[in-house]
């Protein structure tokens, strides 16, 4: 059974923004472990949107940039969306009912599935399909933008923390009644 977990950067006020603040160099490559890992990805299409960048390589790349973007074209991917009509190499459109979707790939498939996006996380994680929040906080303060969590969440528990690199500091919870 494949373990369902919700994990992104975070600013210190808790938002997301893929633009606004960059991973440093050894949470970059804490991130292309973490993505060579992966079973696969489900995505929302605005963080699926963002992704597609690592599509076509880019002749400025370093090789860190390479590796990450070798990592995220090789793993499957599961794209929720009602409004794209089509997706990229190895990504599934899912058009209806995600939540069946992500019941089926974690009742059959191994290993870690990571969900992207606040929203679809606040929808499965409703469901009870999330086994496991990572929020990578960085020290930025952004004073707007999208928050990690999209709503209200059951209680979490603590489960585990970590200083990845220069400044990230990694804390993992899992639903209270785990």
């Amino acid at each position: 059974m494949a373990r369902i977990v919700f994990g992104m950067n975070v600013s210190l006020d808790g938002y997301v923004d893929h633009d606004r603040f960059e991973p440093g160099p050894e949470l970059f490559r804490h991130w292309i472990e973490q993505v060579r890992g992966l079973t696969g990805s489900v995505y929302g299409r605005r963080v699926y949107e963002l992704m597609r960048y690592w599509d076509e390589d880019q002749p400025d790349w370093s090789p860190d940039l390479h590796a990450f973007a070798a990592a995220w074209r090789n793993q499957p991917k599961w794209v929720a969306s009602r409004s794209l009509t089509a997706v990229g190499p190895n990504a599934t459109l899912v058009k209806d009912d995600i939540e069946g979707v992500v019941r089926k790939l974690k009742t059959d498939l191994e290993g870690e599935i990571d969900i992207s996006g606040p929203a679809l996380a606040q929808s499965l994680g409703k469901a009870g399909l999330i086994d496991e929040y990572r929020l990578y906080f960085r020290p930025v303060v952004l004073g707007s933008g999208k928050p990690f969590f999209a709503g209200p969440m059951p209680p979490l528990r603590l489960v585990a923390q970590e200083l990845i690199g220069e400044d990230a500091m990694r804390l993992t919870y899992v639903p209270a009644d785990d």
